[in-house]
Parts: structure tokens; C-alpha cells; sequence
């Protein structure tokens, strides 16, 4: 049983959002949806105790419901200071990410933020903070080698690593190395099997560049992007 007495959300009330919990439990209202959505995130980046109390309550219900609660677990890797709320929610959370992934099986229009939702579901907050949908990403990473800032470039007009002249763009391109289906382990396995389960190409083609290795346009090294990216990204828990 939630002590609400000490859940408080964004603007520091300890009583709206069980209220508003119960509002759109009976009945689908969307001023109660805004509210709650505001009072549970501030600004779509910060949450609160009463944030992490009502996740339980949303993670099994409406389009609506699955979208707040993707929001809020998107945010968990922040400084909140509710890491004891957060561990409590582990059986909610991992009911959530069961609903994600059947949700995604049916190829929904709101595919991509899904998958996001999801990442973040599994504890890549970096991924689920970053990944683009490969029509115009960009990602810097620094190489382990020479500590060259290169701009690793995954989308329409090209894949490739460079280095970034604010006045003559992208120089000295190099062509990236994709990772193969059986060469991908870990999430980078699971993050591309997932969207090539579900019909996703493009997503899965991005996927297989991101977790593949480039050159460094400086002192021609190679590493592997995703490792390189994620060791300086990857929030300390």
C-alpha cells in the first residue's frame, strides 16, 4: 500500500495525484490525463516520489497510461534522489516491459517511441536518450586512441566517421563498418534482432552501423562506436 502522505509530485502536493489516479481509472479524461501528466514530470526531464508511486497504476492500462509511464521510467536514470521508490517498482517495471515488447510485435504508428520506452525499460538509459530513428543521426565520440573528437554520421546522406569543421562541415570521411547480425552481442544483439523481428529495416540497419566499428579520421585507428560511446554516456547508477 502506497503511503501517499509522502509522495509528492511536481509542485510539492501530496494529495492530486491519487485523485487523478482514481479519475482516469474511471473513466478516460483527458484534463485529468494533462494534469497528471504535468504534476508527474516536470518538463518531461525530472520526477518525483509520486512519480514512481503511480507507475504500478500505469503501466498496464491505456495508450495513454503506457505513454506516461514510458516517460517517467525514460527519466529514471536522473537525479530524482528516489532510488528506494525506483527498486520497489521492479515487478511493475518488468510488467511493463512485457507490454512494450507485445505492443511493438504489432507494429504500431508509434512504433519508434516504443522502442525508446523499452530501451529505457531494460536500463539503457543512454540508448533510450539518444537513439535517433537513422533518417539524420549524429553521435561524437571521442577516439580511444588519439582522444580525436569524431562525428560518427548514420542516415540518409551517408554513414560514416569524420571530423566536424564548423565552417567546412564533415572532413575526411571514412566509411563505416557495420556489424554483422552473428558479430553483434549483448543489447546490441537484442536492440537489432527486436527490429528485425518487427519488420523495422531501417531501424535495424542503423543499429548494425551503430554497434559497428569506424576509422578515425586522424590517426586511421578503428574501435567499435557503440563501446566507445556508451563508456563515456552510460549513467552511474
Amino acid at each position: 500500500m502506497v503511503n501517499w502522505a509522502r509522495m509528492y509530485d511536481c509542485h510539492g502536493d501530496i494529495d492530486r495525484v491519487p485523485e487523478l489516479l482514481a479519475r482516469v481509472e474511471r473513466e478516460d479524461d483527458a484534463e485529468a490525463w494533462d494534469e497528471l501528466g504535468y504534476r508527474l514530470v516536470l518538463e518531461r526531464d525530472l520526477v518525483f516520489p509520486a512519480s514512481f508511486a503511480a507507475l504500478p497504476r500505469l503501466a498496464s492500462r491505456s495508450a495513454r497510461a503506457r505513454g506516461l509511464a514510458g516517460t517517467i521510467v525514460r527519466c529514471a536514470a536522473g537525479g530524482h534522489g528516489c532510488d528506494d521508490l525506483l527498486a520497489g517498482c521492479a515487478d511493475a517495471i518488468a510488467e511493463f516491459r512485457e507490454l512494450l515488447d507485445r505492443h511493438l510485435r504489432s507494429r504500431p504508428d508509434d512504433y519508434f517511441a516504443t522502442f525508446l520506452d523499452l530501451l529505457a525499460a531494460e536500463e539503457q538509459y543512454h540508448w533510450s536518450a539518444v537513439l535517433g530513428d537513422f533518417s539524420d543521426d549524429f553521435y561524437q565520440v571521442a577516439c580511444p586512441h588519439c582522444a580525436a573528437e569524431v562525428t560518427i554520421a548514420i542516415g540518409d546522406y551517408g554513414r560514416y566517421s569524420a571530423i566536424r569543421d564548423w565552417h567546412l562541415g564533415d572532413v575526411d570521411r571514412r566509411g563505416l563498418r557495420p556489424a554483422s547480425p552473428e558479430g553483434l552481442s549483448g543489447v546490441g544483439r537484442w536492440m537489432h534482432e527486436t527490429a528485425v523481428r518487427d519488420g523495422e529495416v531501417v531501424l535495424a540497419n542503423g543499429i548494425a552501423h551503430l554497434f559497428g566499428h569506424a576509422e578515425c579520421p586522424r590517426c586511421a585507428s578503428v574501435f567499435n562506436i557503440a563501446d566507445e560511446y556508451a563508456s563515456s554516456n552510460r549513467p552511474v547508477m
